[in-house]
C-alpha cells in the first residue's frame, strides 16, 4: 500500500468531520470557536483517528461508521496539548510549528478551548451507532476510562511530579502507559468497537495498540534530544530541561532505540492473525517507528 496516499486520504476524511462537528467560528461567543479551531486544524498527524479507521477496516467496518469515534479521540488529544503547554504545565511556545493557544488566545481562552474540546469530544461520540455487542454506555466508558484520572491524567500528573527525580524503569514505563499508550489504545479499541469486533479481535488490537503506544513515546523521547525545533515543530530539548522521565535519560540512546524496535515488533506480532486486513496497522506502525518528527 502507499502509506503517503492512505494517510492524506484518511486524514482528509478526519479534517472533513471536525469541521462538521465543530461550530462554527461565526457561533457566539467566536473566540472560543476560534480556538477550539486554530488547535484543532493546526496540522496534526490524526495519528490516533487514522489507527481508529484502520481498526474498524481490519475488522471489516466501514470508515463512515467510524468517524465519530475518531473525531472524538482527536478532540481529547488536542484538549490534552493545549493543556500541556500551559504555563502551569510544560510551559511551551510552539505547537506543530506555530504559537501554542495560550500564546494567542490566552491562559484563559486556552484552558476554555481545552475544556470545551474534551467536552465536544463526549457529543460527537454521541452521534456514533452502537453495535450488537457494544452499546453507547460502552462507548463512553472506554473513552472516558483512558481519558480520566487512572491513564491520561494521571500519566501527567506523573510526568510533573517526576521533574528532577529518579525514575525508575516500572514507573517510567507507567507514565508512558498512561498519558500516551492509554488514548492511542482507546483509539484503536473505539475503530473496532464500531465495526463490532468479536473478543479475540478487540484483544489483538489491544495488545497492538499497547505496544504500539509505548513505542510511539520512546520515539518522541529520542527525537526530543536528537532533533530541531524546526524539524519537531515544538520545541527540542524541553525534556532534558525539565529533567523529565523519559526514555533516554533512564537507558540512553541506543538502548530506547533498541526498546522501540522491540515493542513495535510486539505490536505487528499482535496483529498477524488479521491476514491482509493488517496491512494498514502495519504500515503505520512501521512509519511510527521510523519517523524524525
Amino acid at each position: 500500500m502507499l502509506l503517503e496516499h492512505y494517510l492524506a486520504e484518511r486524514s482528509a476524511l478526519v479534517d472533513k468531520a471536525l469541521n462538521q462537528h465543530l461550530p462554527k467560528i461565526t457561533v457566539k461567543p467566536a473566540t472560543i470557536h476560534k480556538a477550539m479551531r486554530y488547535s484543532i486544524f493546526a496540522g496534526g498527524k490524526r495519528l490516533r483517528p487514522i489507527l481508529a479507521l484502520a481498526a474498524a477496516e481490519a475488522c471489516g467496518g466501514k470508515i463512515e461508521a467510524a468517524l465519530p469515534h475518531a473525531c472524538a479521540v482527536e478532540c481529547i488529544h488536542t484538549y490534552s496539548l493545549i493543556h500541556d503547554d500551559l504555563p502551569c504545565m510544560d510551559d511551551d511556545d510552539l505547537r506543530r510549528g506555530r504559537p501554542t493557544n495560550h500564546k494567542v488566545f490566552g491562559e484563559g481562552v486556552a484552558v476554555l478551548a481545552g475544556d470545551a474540546l474534551l467536552t465536544v469530544a463526549f457529543e460527537i461520540l454521541s452521534h456514533a451507532t452502537p453495535t450488537r455487542r457494544y452499546s453507547m454506555t460502552a462507548l463512553i466508558r472506554e473513552l472516558s476510562h483512558a481519558a480520566g484520572s487512572r491513564w491520561l491524567i494521571a500519566g501527567q500528573v506523573l510526568d510533573l511530579e517526576g521533574e528532577g527525580k529518579p525514575t525508575s524503569a516500572k514507573d517510567l514505563k507507567f507514565i508512558h502507559q498512561s498519558k500516551t499508550a492509554a488514548l492511542l489504545t482507546a483509539s484503536i479499541r473505539l475503530g473496532a468497537m464500531s465495526a463490532n469486533a468479536p473478543e479475540a479481535k478487540l484483544a489483538a488490537l489491544t495488545d497492538f495498540g499497547q505496544a504500539l503506544g509505548l513505542a510511539f513515546q520512546v520515539i518522541d523521547d529520542i527525537l526530543d534530544v536528537t532533533q530541531t525545533s524546526e524539524k519537531l515543530g515544538k520545541s527540542a530539548g524541553k525534556d532534558v530541561a525539565a529533567q523529565k522521565a523519559t526514555y533516554p535519560a533512564v537507558f540512553g540512546l541506543d538502548k530506547s532505540r533498541a526498546e522501540a524496535r522491540r515493542l513495535t515488533e510486539t505490536a505487528r506480532a499482535a496483529v498477524k492473525p488479521f491476514g491482509k486486513h493488517s496491512m494498514p496497522l502495519l504500515a503505520l506502525a512501521d512509519y511510527l517507528l521510523n519517523r524524525d518528527y
